[in-house]
């Protein structure tokens, strides 16, 4: 390749991830002094930017479960520290701002975004559509971008559907309908991708194709026909987390129900009025309840959250002495201190009156447990506790991991009803924000969980303790409390309960098919009710698991020894299988089954989940690229690995051999698609 010839790099899926690649490759082409030939091609059969997941033709009853100021995908201005800030591209709440002002820039919107946008505040949560034209935004100054500084960026709106590697070390992508794209580097920026169904889950669909009965498998919520919910009848739910938010809202409100103000306090702010079309929603997880509501805050983390125990410097004290912690052991302790000081500080903040003596006798004691060094400081802890915070003020991590307890319920009713109060404390919780010490300490959870990110990535945590104590216990248990949804869907999920078109199986729950009566049934063994039904909804996305996976493309590149999902091994020295694909350290070339790195194939994002944990989180702007928007950091990193490179080749000079993009008779092989 010479001055005249680009190199050219495949960007396979053009979503969040996919843009904050091209983002990083024009920002550091630009800071550089050597102007390279680049030509980036986008391949994905979705809009660049939004891709599948933020579509913007999607129900705008699908919310984010981050507020507008946490979200970016590139570092603009000062909300990324650490990188060079983008040419192009605003955080998410930069560009709300900057639409809000009702400049030019605004012409593209639709009246339902301007009238969301109206309405939305930073601490609000915005929907997905609304999200998803931010990227399209961002996409379209990207596009101007690179043409101002003659690069060139080609959308190919179609799929790739296998990637091999010739001779010469280029990589040549199969794309739909028969075509290829030779290219000398491409980058794996895949998010959410079908799979296999489990074992449990195929058969309840061979169940259903027998019996004539409804059964909707794990999906992107975009891609849900919601009609097929039956007005009036019982339709069981699997999965209380996020996407049961969406089955919620396309089921209610999305068939002409309506939520009331009541005027009452938060918990029971809220009365329902149905249409009479809505399906009966029979709830069922593991806990038996849904996870926990984001609080009402004006920042990501609470504002009074100042990590003491769980700081970067003490977490990478191991890597500093050459060390792998384990995570019960080693970081956990610290997390756990900081989660405690959280909670009991801002009890004795909020409610003094409540605690045996002074509050600030209470913090000095308490604060001085909690600095004892090893084991000492749990039992000095629990008996400063015992001594000074009434019982029914009290929290542990069995009842933040178990909210209805292990114990029987007489029947459904009184589930319900347990839910109920639980969902009614949660909102009233939220409102408060601050001073509520139970938010508090998820805010604690969460704001370590950034720095935890960061510590155990690239082999930061013995693999061990990642299997069965991060990923194990830790991970549920931090999801379900610190991930949650807007405040208002626990506020309306509440109202729903009392209206009746919600019920709860409990937890542990059990999903059967019932072959004399031709149903689906679940039951809890804590509650004793069966409940029956012609539909079963799995409300939760296809599992990040790239062994399980139906993409032809990354099936294929395990097949043929391009890629390999990452092995660990268990503490007994069983080798565990985990979800994501094996990768070299940073920038995340994949390993193929040779055990030797592909040099010019790279990954990002959610396969990388087997060497980062947390990959779904967003790019948060304000956070250091190493934490909150480490995936700003591995763009940046494979950006720059990618123009050295282009360097090299420049170097060498030309290339021989047939051009990129052409057949054996240098023809052009993929006809020119317009972005």
């Amino acid at each position: 390749m010479d001055h005249t010839q680009s190199f050219r790099v495949a960007v396979i899926g053009a979503g969040p991830r996919g843009l904050s690649v091209v983002d990083r490759l024009l920002t550091n082409r630009r800071a550089s002094a050597q102007l390279l030939p680049l030509r980036i091609e986008l391949i994905d059969p979705f809009t660049p930017g939004p891709g599948h997941v933020w579509r913007t033709n999607q129900s705008r009853l699908f919310l984010m479960n981050t507020p507008a100021l946490f979200p970016t995908v590139v570092p603009a201005g000062d909300t990324v520290r650490d990188l060079l800030p983008s040419p192009a591209g605003l955080s998410f709440n930069q560009w709300r701002e900057l639409m809000v002002a009702g400049t030019r820039a605004a012409e593209g919107l639709s009246d339902g975004d301007r009238r969301e946008l109206a309405s939305l505040g930073p601490a609000d949560f915005p929907s997905r559509p609304l999200y998803g034209r931010y990227l399209e935004w961002t996409y379209e100054q990207l596009r101007k971008t690179a043409a101002d500084d003659g690069v060139e960026l080609v959308h190919r709106r179609t799929e790739a559907l296998g990637i091999s590697r010739e001779a010469d070390g280029r990589l040549v992508i199969e794309l739909e309908g028969q075509q290829v794209l030779a290219a000398e580097a491409a980058v794996l920026a895949l998010g959410h991708l079908p799979a296999l169904l489990s074992p449990e889950q195929a058969r309840l669909q061979d169940a259903a194709e027998r019996h004539g009965l409804t059964y909707l498998p794990p999906a992107v919520p975009a891609d849900v026909d919601f009609s097929r919910l039956p007005a009036g009848e019982p339709v069981l739910v699997r999965g209380l987390g996020l996407n049961f938010f969406d089955v919620m809202a396309a089921a209610t409100v999305g068939r002409g129900g309506r939520y009331v103000s009541t005027g009452q306090a938060a918990g029971r702010a809220l009365r329902y009025e149905p249409s009479g079309r809505e399906p009966q929603l029979i709830a069922a997880s593991r806990r038996g309840t849904p996870y926990r509501a984001k609080a009402k805050l004006d920042s990501y983390v609470p504002r009074g959250i100042h990590l003491r125990w769980l700081t970067r410097e003490a977490a990478l004290a191991f890597r500093a002495d050459g060390t792998q912690p384990g995570f019960d052991h080693d970081l956990w302790p610290l997390m756990h201190r900081d989660a405690v000081w959280a909670y009991y500080s801002t009890l004795a903040r909020v409610a003094p009156e409540e605690l045996n003596g002074s509050a600030a006798e209470f913090l000095d004691r308490l604060d001085a447990a909690l600095n004892l060094p090893g084991p000492e400081w749990d039992a000095a802890k629990e008996a400063v506790l015992d001594s000074c915070v009434p019982s029914h003020r009290r929290t542990n991590l069995e009842a933040l991991a178990q909210p209805l307890g292990r114990r029987p319920f007489k029947g459904a009713n009184e589930a319900d009803n347990a839910v109920l109060a639980y969902l009614e404390g949660d909102a009233a919780g939220s409102a408060a924000g601050e001073d509520d010490p139970l938010k508090m300490l998820i805010g604690a959870l969460n704001a370590g969980r950034s720095v935890l990110k960061a510590v155990v990535a690239d082999g930061g945590l013995v693999e061990a303790s990642w299997l069965t104590e991060l990923r194990g216990w830790f991970e549920p248990l931090v999801e379900g409390l610190a991930s949650g949804p807007p405040p208002e869907r626990i506020e309306q999920l509440a109202a729903l309960v009392r209206a009746g078109l919600v019920h709860f199986v409990g937890p542990d729950p059990r999903f059967d098919v019932d072959e004399a009566r031709g149903v689906f049934t679940a039951s809890s063994p804590w509650v004793g009710t069966e409940y029956a039904a012609s539909t079963l909804m799995e409300a939760m996305m296809p599992p990040n698991r790239v062994d399980r996976t139906v993409s032809p493309l990354l099936a294929g590149l395990i097949r043929d020894g391009l890629a390999r999902p990452k092995v660990m091994m268990s503490a007994d020295g069983t080798p565990v299988l985990t979800p994501g694909l094996d990768v070299t350290l940073p920038p995340y070339r994949a390993v193929g089954v040779s055990g030797e790195p592909v040099k010019n194939l790279f990954v990002l994002g959610l396969q990388l989940s087997s060497v980062q944990w947390g990959t779904a989180i967003a790019a948060e702007a304000g956070a250091p690229a190493s934490e909150g928007s480490r995936t700003l950091q591995d763009a940046d990193d494979i950006a720059a690995a990618l123009l050295a490179a282009a360097a090299s080749a420049a170097e060498s000079g030309p290339r021989r051999g047939r051009a990129a993009g052409t057949d054996d008779a240098g023809r052009s092989a993929v006809p020119m698609v317009s972005p």
